[in-house]
């Protein structure tokens, strides 16, 4: 029977009613980081039919968060999805594709995830929480434990609280509440062993929080839920330019954007048809050493982690210009190295000029570098060719690099994992800043380059040129991500990117699965016992290692140092990082002769010689000082024959002699040998380890070289001098305290041979006094009275970058990749040196504005500066011998240095930080150069008066042909009347 309108009619508001009556609201909150959305539009059927594309556009509720309120019908569901409103979308990972919300309440949809019911993410509740998911796979925990304290609050009773709530494969979670706290410190177990963060505990925040090998994640999405596939390219990068200047060419572009975020760009070089491929690690890319006046187009495209790709950008073009002529080989400055004062840099953390040599290796995540956008090869030449007015105006006109060849190690910023010894490592030189620019630079400024070198190992593969190490480098699921497919033709330099890999990094030619032929190693290929930090299988072959047959013995020594002060120190592995050189091999020492003349040839001032104490001495005497010596002198005449050499030979005691070792004492490396041993450079190494034990220290020689004779200097013998100078470790080692310093220094002086020569420092890249891990933190006044004493004491003073702001006191010298860079003495010093500076003398600021100039005007600084002035103007506080005969006072001398043939005769009284009385010295008119007091000795005695730590009164005699030069400086914090 058919029905009729009037019944048709009042079924339909029946039907309109019932809904009414049954029909809700659901209210929606949707996280807008996730997908780096501005806007955000919620498209759904919960009225029963799918709204419109896009559908409902959500209002800003906070930061972050973005909301709708829907009508909802009799379900208890319904379905939605999110989207920008620009074609891009957010599908939960189910299999509708969709998200399944409640037809009421209030709910979240956040990193992929629905919170039904979690409330408003915008109204503070008062309660802090954080949920908390570790990840278990790499330990093999089957149960762990979480240790915590809120922010001000206590620590849990060990072992912590259990994490037994529901997570995933590999992963258990603990929703931890906080209170008002907004963090917590954390440590995890299983109850018997812990991961707390190499010692510094995790710091995490509220919310929900990933912990995997050591990474925090915050704000992270769960790592149980799989997100949707990303299915959405960037955008393509636009304004595209070239521009070039002599044969380098620099592109850059606009950043392109995506759903999920950029990871990096494809840039294409094409010219003549051929086509070059790199990936840039930014928005920028630096084409240095192309073909001169020849045109080149790029292109570049975006990409993500899920591998979509924009469209080509537009390409650009530039035609580069005419070849620059290469700098010339450089002179050396020539002179007394005595003269100078010198500054120590870790060029790669001084001072960044060029960003696109910044490379942060494969530890740049891991050892939370990246976290602080900081990249263990930051620093460069050109910032240091830029800063070399910041170190004159300090009055150094001396500067120790680090080592400059290429590296090769997991963190090898320092320069000390040598892998090619003929090439500079492009990571440090720029197009207008290469190494020889550097030196003709600081030359132009009267300021030396002390290079520091490697003669006693290479890197971790060995040496190439020499022999490289080939590694079992299977790529099984546990190392595919470490051993990179080999790529026919690529050279690794360290700084260029390798295609395939996207590394600049690579290691694809160094491994192999196959055995290769001619293979030493014992056992290839086998699996070991030991596993990595990771948990993975580790192989034999696999890294380096002396007693494995990987090195051959005629190049490489093979074992690993036993006792420090043995024998075996001289002639065995330092660390796995370190391939220890057979130093008494022919080839070997033809090799490090030839790559160590190539910096003479560049016209450097002298070598600072690396593990200097891991070579025995006979083979030093023989082979690399003469070498060395004869070679510069040679090349550059008398300038030639003021090449300077001094050696690191790591004595880390506080006695005269290293634990009764003449062979491990740093005065040992200042002698020739003192007789006659067997010509074959291996028997004679053991042979003098032997007499000189035997000898002890009792029978080593002395000298009288450091001291005065009464008041007269007398000239050194120099007959029995190596040809290399040592660093004062010793003082070193005591620096704690001036006073004490000073007591061993004179105590050892007689067993150097000539201890003027002695390179003295407070703290280094390595250790700080007492052989601690931590830069000096004995404060400003004590840093004062260190440099006093060492300014005026014998010896040539040097100061370790940053320290004349006392930068990252007490803070770990060096932790390698286990933290941040940024956490460590080594740290960037470049923020301190933001803003221009001229010098307009040694210790003399020109002018300066912006960060420099606040540096300059800190009251180390201005110590140090007026110290470089007194050194500079007293000959006798640069060469001169001295003697503490007749003179009262703790830290107080008489030094003098006579050159007949130059005319000059320089005699100074010196106390440090208090008074002291003068006896027995010649009359005449002395002049104070901290005051300008003038006295007048008639009976042989002065005394001099003087208050305050790091104070000095320098009094200088008038003598015929060297007048006494008066006040030098002005009055600063600590040197003043």
């Amino acid at each position: 029977m058919a029905m009729t309108g009037w019944r048709r009619g009042a079924w339909m508001a029946l039907l309109l009613w019932s809904q009414a009556a049954f029909a809700g609201t659901a209210t929606v909150y949707y996280y807008t980081p996730y997908k780096a959305w501005s806007t955000a539009y919620l498209h759904h059927d919960a009225a029963g039919a799918w709204t419109t594309v896009p559908g409902a556009s959500m209002s800003a509720a906070c930061t972050g968060w973005v909301t709708a309120t829907v009508t909802t019908g009799t379900a208890s569901t319904f379905q939605a999805v999110f989207n920008d409103g620009q074609n891009r979308w957010d599908n939960a990972a189910t299999s509708t594709g969709n998200y399944s919300v409640p037809t009421s309440g209030t709910h979240q949809v956040k990193n992929g995830q629905l919170l039904a019911n979690a409330g408003n993410p915008c109204t503070s509740t008062g309660t802090n929480s954080a949920e908390v998911f570790y990840y278990t796979r790499t330990r093999g925990w089957g149960a762990v434990n979480l240790h915590y304290a809120p922010t001000g609050g206590s620590w849990t009773t060990p072992p912590g609280v259990a994490m037994n709530e529901t997570a995933c494969t590999d992963w258990v979670k603990k929703t931890v509440s906080l209170g008002t706290a907004t963090g917590m410190k954390a440590d995890f177990n299983n109850g018997s062993a812990w991961d707390n963060n190499n010692g510094a505990d995790y710091t995490l925040g509220t919310g929900r929080i990933t912990v995997k090998d050591g990474v925090v994640t915050a704000n992270a999405a769960s790592p149980c839920v799989a997100l949707p596939p990303d299915t959405t390219a960037p955008s393509v990068p636009s304004g595209v330019t070239a521009t070039a200047s002599g044969t380098t060419i620099t592109v850059t572009w606009n950043a392109s954007t995506d759903d999920r975020g950029v990871t990096g760009y494809t840039l294409t070089r094409t010219s003549a048809g051929n086509v070059t491929t790199v990936f840039p690690s930014g928005t920028s890319y630096t084409d240095s050493g192309l073909t001169a006046q020849t045109t080149y187009s790029y292109a570049v495209r975006a990409f993500d982690a899920a591998s979509n790709t924009s469209a080509w950008s537009s390409a650009a073009s530039a035609t580069t210009g005419s070849t620059p002529p290469p700098p010339p080989a450089g002179t050396p400055l020539g002179g007394d190295i005595r003269e100078d004062s010198i500054y120590f840099v870790m060029t790669a953390r001084f001072y960044d000029g060029d960003a696109s040599n910044n490379r942060g290796g494969s530890m740049h995540t891991k050892s939370g570098n990246a976290a602080n956008n900081d990249p263990m090869f930051r620093g460069d030449f050109k910032g240091l060719i830029q800063k070399l007015d910041y170190i004159k105006a300090l009055g150094f006109s001396a500067i120790w690099i680090t080592p400059v060849v290429l590296n090769r190690s997991d963190y090898d910023y320092h320069g000390y994992h040598g892998w090619d010894f003929y090439r500079v490592d492009p990571r440090l030189e720029s197009s207008g800043a290469s190494y020889q620019d550097l030196i003709n630079a600081a030359h132009t400024k009267g300021l030396k380059i002390i290079q520091d070198v490697v003669y006693n190992h290479s890197s971790r593969w060995g040496a190439k040129g020499l022999f490289s190490a080939k590694v079992y480098g299977v790529r099984d699921t546990q190392w595919s991500w470490y051993y990179d497919a080999p790529a026919s033709g690529f050279v690794y330099d360290g700084l260029t990117v390798e295609p395939t890999s996207g590394k600049s990094y690579y290691n694809g030619d160094l491994w192999s699965t196959s055995e290769p032929a001619g293979n030493t190693c014992r056992n290839w290929g086998v699996p070991t016992s030991s596993t990595s930090q990771e948990g993975y299988r580790i192989y034999n072959c696999q890294w380096p290692n002396p007693t494995s047959g990987m090195f051959p013995a005629s190049l490489f020594h093979q074992c690993w140092i036993g006792n420090w002060e043995g024998e075996d120190s001289r002639s065995c592995w330092i660390h796995e990082d370190l391939a220890d050189f057979n130093t008494e091999n022919a080839t070997v020492q033809a090799f490090l002769i030839d790559v160590h003349n190539r910096f003479i040839d560049r016209g450097v001032d002298g070598f600072r010689v690396d593990t200097a104490v891991h070579i025995p001495r006979v083979t030093w005497n023989r082979r690399f000082l003469p070498a060395a010596h004869a070679y510069a002198e040679s090349k550059f005449g008398a300038k030639g024959r003021d090449f300077f050499m001094f050696g690191e030979v790591g004595s880390f005691v506080n006695d005269k002699w290293n634990r009764g070792s003449p062979n491990h004492s740093a005065q040992f490396f200042t002698w020739k040998e003192r007789r006659t041993y067997s010509s074959d450079d291996v028997a004679a190494a053991l042979e003098q380890y032997n007499y000189e034990q035997t000898q002890g220290t009792a029978n080593q020689p002395t000298s009288t070289n450091a001291f005065l004779q009464g008041n007269a200097w007398h000239a050194p013998d120099s007959s029995q001098f190596s040809g290399m100078s040592v660093i004062d470790m010793r003082m070193h080692m005591n620096f704690g305290e001036a006073s004490n310093a000073f007591w061993n220094g004179k105590d050892s002086d007689d067993s150097y041979n000539d201890a003027t020569y002695n390179v003295v420092y407070v703290d280094s890249h390595d250790y700080g006094p007492n052989k601690s891990s931590t830069r000096y933190a004995g404060g400003t006044d004590a840093w004062a009275e260190n440099m006093s004493l060492m300014w005026t004491f014998r010896g040539i003073p040097t100061l370790y970058y940053g320290s004349e702001i006392e930068f990252q006191a007490g803070k770990p010298i060096d932790c390698g990749p286990t933290c941040a860079l940024a956490t460590t003495g080594r740290a960037y010093y470049g923020a301190n040196l933001e803003g221009s500076v001229t010098a307009s003398d040694f210790g003399v600021v020109g002018s300066a504005s912006g960060a420099v100039a606040t540096t300059l005007s800190k009251p180390l600084v201005k110590h140090v500066q007026r110290l470089n002035q007194l050194r500079r103007r007293i000959p006798a506080l640069q060469k001169g011998q001295y003697s503490t005969d007749g003179i009262s006072g703790s830290m107080a001398f008489k030094r003098r240095f006579t050159d007949a043939a130059k005319g000059v005769d320089s005699f100074v009284l010196v106390t440090v930080s208090g008074g002291a009385t003068f006896s027995g010295i010649p009359n005449g008119t002395y002049k104070d150069a901290i005051t300008g007091d003038v006295r007048t000795v008639t009976g042989g005695s002065l005394t001099a008066t003087v208050s305050g730590k790091g104070n000095l009164r320098v009094y200088v005699l008038d003598l015929p042909g060297n007048a006494a030069p008066g006040k030098i400086g002005v009055d600063g914090p600590y040197l003043k009347p």
